[in-house]
């Protein structure tokens, strides 16, 4: 099974508290089915199947925009047999 890693941020930034935008991105990633979630105040990073990564990647598109965010930036990687 091909293994993906996704990395992602939402704005605008608010340094001072987390927009819902924010939030609901991270809930989302953090709910998805995947086998690693790394969540920062700067970037978000999770690992898993291929299947599970874009089911999450588009939740997270939807969610976070309805939620307000106003731009979006994510990387999508193919990731190899023990590459982290």
């Amino acid at each position: 099974m091909q293994r993906l890693r996704v990395e992602f941020t939402t704005e605008p930034f608010d340094l001072d508290e987390a927009p819902a935008h924010a939030v609901v991105a991270r809930e989302v990633i953090q709910g998805a089915r995947l086998d690693a979630v790394d969540v920062g105040p700067f970037g978000n990073t999770a690992e898993g199947g291929a299947d599970a990564v874009l089911v999450a990647v588009e939740a997270l598109l939807r969610r976070s925009l309805e939620a307000g965010a106003t731009r979006v930036s994510l990387q999508v990687n193919v990731i190899g047999e023990g590459e982290k």
